[in-house]
């Protein structure tokens, strides 16, 4: 059974999930499998330590005991930023990301965020694939990361401030 869990990205099963969701975003970047060198350079460059309390949320799902998928929201200026978006590939097309999507939503509405964005890559196509679905649409660059070529964004609504 699937449960979603908030985390500490600091904890191990957190630690344990933004590794292999490093390691499958580093792989791809260089079009080969990233060595442990440039999974930590990428690790340093995408910090996780704001993905808590007032400043984010970091959410992970498990099953069985293991840590099978991840979202982080970072909470800035009544705008949620998505982030670390990932299913370990044994558990895709399940709706592991959809219920993680779901969940960050929730938190966001919970917290009368209204908006929520993300950037990512087009050769990450099975989430750009995702995003689309849920109702997230293309908008212009919101910040200038080196890694992205698209920017996402979707209105929640229910969230009366």
């Amino acid at each position: 059974m699937l449960t979603i869990v908030i985390a500490d990205p600091d904890e191990p099963a957190a630690q344990e999930v933004i590794r292999a969701y490093t390691t499958e975003v580093a792989s791809r970047w260089y079009g080969r499998s990233a060595t442990d060198d440039e999974v930590e350079r990428a690790r340093a460059d995408e910090p996780s330590d704001d993905l808590r309390g007032t400043t984010g949320a970091f959410f992970v799902a498990m099953e069985d005991g293991h840590a099978v998928g991840c979202a982080g929201v970072r909470y800035r200026s009544g705008v949620g930023e998505l982030t670390k978006v990932f299913t370990r590939p044994t558990h895709r097309g399940r709706g592991v990301g959809t219920v993680l999507l779901d969940t960050v939503e929730a938190a966001c509405r919970a917290r009368r965020i209204d908006v929520v964005r993300l950037d990512t890559r087009a050769e990450l196509a099975e989430a750009c694939a995702m995003y689309e679905r849920r109702g997230y649409g293309r908008v212009d660059p919101f910040n200038d990361e080196p890694y992205s070529d698209r920017w996402y964004e979707k209105r929640l609504v229910d969230c009366a401030r």
